[in-house]
């Protein structure tokens, strides 16, 4: 699929198919998801389905409707919105006469471009192939042709597709694999992670929430973050400093949509299990977006689906603070709306990634969370222990510091307010 190729983007809007998102919300996500990959949408509609025909999916009218649309807009691509079995993909490309894609296609595309660890790259293959082995049958007619047999051995011999399904289904075992032993490296660093004293936090939402500038607010950083649909794929981490807790590890994810081809959502598990291993999740939330509600549903789903939370509305294993982002882009009043109901929840602070407005407000939810079950500990040291006393006063909140005697002289009385972890990490200074 080239770039700047010009496009037609037509949303099914099949009767009786319920979606979290309306038809004109989906459009506009399969608009953003065609610019994401440097197409052209030369027009964009909703077709309503009353029916669906094997065939094509579209009444044979619609379809006329849709070459009248290309020719009008010199449009050599149409979007479908959708999934297309490899016959309607077939047929409505031979009516047609142009290169139709469907949804899966289309972010199996963008996923295919965006990939930049091994990991994503390995995933983004595999979901290829388990889509590409189910449009072998009827889109490869050219290659049912009989491979020749050694005679003595009996049998017609493989057709060409065949050999190609094989192929096909030993490259996926190959990758799975590779996955394997890629998923094993990344849980011992997680396992690692787990050992250090450092909290983790992640931050997750829907595509195009502003995550990766948050990221890169918090960070200093410069993760690709721009006005596009999974401007990233691959998790990023780094450490940060917040309100008492000297250092944290922020982790960026990949951000979720609606409707995942099924052939992603195994894919890309593993790109999420970071945040199974979080101490804390933000969720940050595009305020601006007239489906902000619809997505957040779909971002619970995805949680639930990895335990995280136990279904909509749930209890989450793990505190989850949402950021509502994007308040720059709100007009007065539904901002002055939006700022009242956040003053008396205690997991929502409204934030604007672009403008840094809210976020220290964010950092000290953050670290007044990752401090709750912080105990205070009564510490005795020789005052000849400098290095352990100026740790303490560096990572822990001293509360008092009495210099008195000791059996075998002079010590430091120190009540001091750590974590858990900031506790362990002090047992294991020597």
């Amino acid at each position: 699929m080239s770039r700047g190729a010009r496009a037609l983007v037509v949303c099914p809007d099949i009767r009786g198919q319920h979606h979290d998102l309306d038809a004109e919300a989906r459009l506009a996500e399969a608009s953003g998801l065609a610019l994401a990959i440097g197409i052209v949408v030369a027009d964009a509609f909703v077709l309503p389905v009353r029916q669906v025909r094997p065939g094509t999916l579209f009444g044979a009218g619609q379809v006329e409707n849709i070459a009248v649309a290309c020719e009008q807009n010199q449009a050599e691509l149409v979007v479908v919105d959708g999934a297309l079995s490899p016959i309607q993909q077939r047929n409505l490309e031979e009516v047609l006469k142009r290169k139709v894609i469907d949804r899966t296609g289309l972010i199996l595309e963008i996923f295919g471009e965006r990939a930049a660890t091994a990991e994503g790259r390995l995933q983004v293959e595999l979901a290829h192939l388990d889509y590409q082995q189910s449009r072998l049958v009827r889109s490869w007619t050219h290659l049912e042709r009989q491979r020749g047999g050694f005679g003595f051995l009996g049998g017609p011999g493989e057709t060409q597709i065949e050999a190609d399904r094989r192929m096909i289904r030993q490259r996926m075992g190959r990758l799975r694999k590779e996955l394997d032993q890629v998923r094993k490296t990344r849980t011992l660093h997680r396992e690692r992670r787990g050992r250090a004293p450092w909290p983790m936090i992640a931050l997750v939402g829907y595509t195009n929430a502003g995550k990766s500038t948050l990221f890169n607010h918090l960070t200093g950083e410069s993760v690709m973050a721009e006005d596009l649909l999974f401007a990233t794929l691959d998790p990023t981490m780094r450490a940060i400093r917040l309100p008492g807790v000297e250092k944290a590890i922020l982790s960026d994810t990949v951000g979720f949509i609606s409707d995942l081809p099924t052939q992603l959502v195994a894919a890309f598990r593993a790109t999420l299990e970071e945040v199974t291993g979080a101490d804390v999740i933000v969720h940050v939330r595009d305020m601006a977006n007239a489906s902000a509600g619809a997505q957040k549903a779909q971002v619970l789903q995805v949680l639930a689906d990895l335990g995280v939370v136990e279904g909509e509305g749930g209890e989450s294993a793990i505190p989850i603070v949402e950021a509502w982002n994007k308040i720059d882009l709100l007009s007065p009043e539904p901002l002055e709306e939006l700022r009242s109901v956040a003053e008396g929840a205690v997991d929502s602070v409204p934030i604007s990634a672009e403008t840094g407005e809210g976020v220290e407000v964010l950092l000290a939810r953050l670290g007044a969370l990752l401090t709750a079950g912080a105990k205070v500990h009564e510490i005795v040291l020789a005052v000849g222990e400098g290095q352990k006393i100026a740790w303490l006063h560096a990572h822990g909140q001293v509360l008092d510091d009495r210099a008195e005697e000791g059996e075998h002289g002079p010590v430091h009385r120190l009540q001091v307010r750590l974590t858990p972890k900031e506790f362990g990490r002090f047992a294991s200074l020597h």
